[in-house]
């Protein structure tokens, strides 16, 4: 009998796999990780807040100090590792009309709007300040640091630092996502997170966490398994918007200094920072172009 029960658990199992597929939307996306990945877990993702899915976080629980937003400080948001507008801006809809034509248009923008791995909770005044700032290190004197919460921003260098332990987790889902969805990052941005990988390793719950999520959407991330080949990637529907008239080589441009659009010397210059070291501040109106003075 031993062999018919492993065999009816392999059908089982099968018939589970073939039924997997991602949420069909965002805010479907964001009910099933608080019911099916995040149940029995209640902490925030950069500040480590004892949490409650309908009264918010607790803020005292971990030293946490308001910056400047009480009532988004006061619940819980949703938050993509790697922004929509990273994943977005690369795609013909989002050049035509941003997230929202994106939404109604893109079913590929819509499957990595609602890729459970990329979406963690958050404290909303820190997901409200991250927005789309690239991660690193906060070293501005003006860099501001959440109390006792270890995440910080620097809005003069348009960067957010997060916490040492969650560094790893941050640079294997933007792994992932690259992989999944064909995103370029910039060699800057590859070298820190192979660094804050090998200081914030795999842990227990992160490997559940993938294991919940390959359960409900079909497969999980192959930087948290261990496994050798990505899923296969769904490549953007045009080229992506770095390799279009930019050098290669980043030692033509360096996102070392943050630079504003008086500064920049010519229209590539404009999109490297924008769409290589993600200075969203170059593109005020979130319409794919940077500094339209100079890329009109």
């Amino acid at each position: 009998m031993k062999p018919l029960a492993t065999l009816a658990f392999f059908f089982v199992f099968m018939a589970l796999s073939a039924q997997a597929e991602p949420p069909s939307s965002f805010s479907a996306a964001k009910r099933i990780a608080e019911r099916e990945i995040y149940y029995d877990q209640d902490r925030t993702f950069y500040c480590g807040c004892k949490l409650d899915f309908e009264e918010g976080p607790y803020l005292a629980s971990c030293g946490y100090e308001v910056r400047k937003q009480p009532k988004r400080a006061a619940r819980i948001e949703w938050e993509h590792v790697m922004p929509a507008y990273d994943f977005g801006r690369q795609r013909q809809c989002w050049q035509e009309g941003g997230r929202r034509h994106c939404r109604a248009t893109d079913p590929v923008f819509r499957r990595a709007e609602a890729d459970l791995i990329n979406l963690v909770p958050s404290v909303g005044e820190v997901n409200g300040d991250r927005s789309n700032l690239r991660y690193g290190m906060a070293t501005s004197a003006s860099a501001y640091q959440y109390g006792q919460c270890r995440a910080k921003v620097d809005f003069k260098a348009d960067v957010f630092q997060p916490p040492t332990n969650q560094r790893g987790n941050v640079a294997r889902i933007y792994w992932y996502m690259r992989d999944e969805y064909g995103i370029r990052i910039s060699r800057q941005q590859q070298q820190l997170f192979e660094a804050w990988a090998k200081q914030d390793p795999v842990d227990a719950w992160e490997r559940e966490r993938n294991r919940r999520i390959a359960a409900i959407q079909g497969h999980g991330n192959p930087h948290v398994s261990g496994k050798a080949t990505p899923h296969q990637p769904t490549l953007p529907d045009r080229a992506a918007g770095n390799d279009e008239g930019l050098p290669h080589d980043d030692g033509d441009f360096s996102c070392a200094t943050r630079k504003t659009c008086g500064a920049m010397t010519s229209c590539e210059e404009a999109v490297f920072h924008l769409q290589q070291c993600g200075n969203g501040r170059l593109d005020g109106d979130n319409d794919g172009t940077p500094c339209e003075a100079i890329c009109s």
